[in-house]
């Protein structure tokens, strides 16, 4: 993410032309969706197309998941920074957010979204129990600068899921995930992070204990690291 490059090629689609392109599928009645996945954009009224998009898709079928990845900045040195124009925010959090089931921000992400700071793990939950207010079942905080238990050589990521049990009651779970950090600049973690996690959510609805990310980079690599740590727990 955030990474610049001297050359470039390709034009970003707006909204007109996501629009005309979703009447081509619904003319030839291919429109019908089990899951769709948003990632990077920096167009405000592209997002606003897509909030209307799932919003009818969800119409058709009730079971479609959205999932999101907001992507909008991350931390560089403590410092965050956002790489995309700052009227997507309350787009995101007034009208995307809400429409989304699954949503994956990092943690400068997550904060700009509830206008929360996090600095401690207990803070971290309770943004991610404000991101479920707003909407979303599933929230997963994919990095953050907290310090876990392994040490400094581990990042942090934490998942939150809320589930309703047969009997109505209705049952939050969380888990932390520390893996080893991966000593090599990779582009696109994010948008692999949010493939493998709908993947996986797909297969296994009820368990967000996810490694394949790591496991894809680290093999990228070609780093032998096989030390995890992995707490999760269950609220209501």
């Amino acid at each position: 993410r955030g990474r610049s490059y001297a050359h470039w090629k390709g034009q970003m689609l707006n909204s007109d032309e996501l629009h005309e392109l979703y009447e081509g599928l619904k003319l030839n009645n291919v429109n019908h969706y089990d899951y769709v996945l948003t990632g990077y954009t920096r167009d405000a009224s592209f997002l606003a197309t897509v909030v209307d998009i799932v919003q009818e898709l969800k119409l058709q079928n009730s079971d479609l998941v959205y999932v999101c990845d907001p992507v909008m900045g991350d931390k560089w040195k403590g410092e965050g920074s956002m790489y995309v124009p700052k009227e997507l925010l309350p787009v995101y959090r007034d009208r995307v957010v809400p429409v989304a089931d699954i949503i994956t921000p990092n943690q400068f992400e997550a904060e700009l979204l509830t206008g929360r700071k996090i600095h401690t793990e207990k803070e971290a939950l309770e943004v991610m129990d404000m991101l479920h207010a707003m909407g979303p079942e599933t929230v997963v905080i994919t990095s953050s600068d907290l310090q876990g238990s392994l040490g400094s050589d581990f990042l942090i990521a934490l998942g939150s899921q809320r589930k309703t049990r047969a009997d109505g009651t209705k049952v939050t779970q969380r888990i932390r995930m520390e893996s080893p950090k991966v000593d090599a600049d990779f582009v696109g973690t994010g948008d692999l992070f949010a493939a493998m996690l709908l993947a996986w959510t797909h297969k296994h609805p009820n368990n967000l204990k996810v490694r394949t990310c790591h496991q894809l980079l680290r093999k990228t690599k070609e780093k032998n690291s096989r030390v995890y740590h992995t707490r999760i727990w269950t609220t209501r």
